[in-house]
């Protein structure tokens, strides 16, 4: 009887320690992200990209859930001009803006089933790179310039993800999310957008 009742107290001891270890999750997460900008008079085109950080997940109870994030995000978006003057010369550009950002998303997760959320929720951006760079159209001019647009773009930028998450194993899921910036990206009078980033990651939990 004894063996019997050390059996069962080290049986519910280790259930009990399973069951806080999948309360509380960790670990790295890496995606491909297809950036643009948004809004009335935005005419940027987007452009693919990456995004790579750290999550953490807290189970209140087994249907909900929140999931702050670190992330690196590479962003931005293109367009062209016809007959750009740089001080030398009239010709047909193309513009890349490539301004990045460590977001932090905090998504609430809504678990449809044991393996199938529904997340949403805000995220910050603190904009840590922005420049962007301006090449000729024409392989015959071989003209490439990038230039540093950090006192034209801000430095935070808001906004809300609404996105699934599917756990392909206890340790292993994917993740599609649309990303909906709420604030203008730049502080120039002739360039306007707010940012849109739909991604698909993958993850991975300690």
């Amino acid at each position: 009887m004894k063996k019997i009742t050390i059996a069962l107290v080290f049986m519910l001891l280790t259930a009990g320690a399973a069951m806080a270890q999948k309360q509380f999750t960790f670990g790295p997460k890496i995606g491909v992200d297809y950036t643009h900008f948004w809004g009335k008079n935005a005419y940027h085109g987007g452009q693919l990209n990456y995004q790579a950080g750290l999550f953490m997940e807290y189970r209140f109870t087994s249907s909900f859930s929140i999931a702050p994030e670190v992330v690196f995000a590479a962003q931005g978006g293109k367009y062209e001009v016809k007959d750009y003057n740089d001080g030398d010369g009239y010709f047909d550009a193309k513009f890349t803006d490539n301004i990045n950002y460590i977001n932090i998303p905090v998504m609430f997760k809504y678990y449809v089933t044991p393996a199938l959320s529904i997340d949403l929720g805000p995220q910050l951006g603190i904009n840590v790179y922005s420049k962007y760079t301006v090449e000729s159209k024409d392989k015959h001019l071989n003209i490439k310039e990038t230039i540093d647009q950090k006192d034209d773009t801000k430095a935070i930028d808001v906004g809300v993800g609404l996105g699934l998450t599917y756990n392909i194993t206890n340790d292993v899921f994917v993740q599609g999310r649309y990303t909906l910036g709420l604030t203008e990206v730049f502080d120039k009078s002739w360039d306007t957008g707010k940012n849109g980033n739909a991604q698909i990651a993958i993850g991975y939990r300690f």
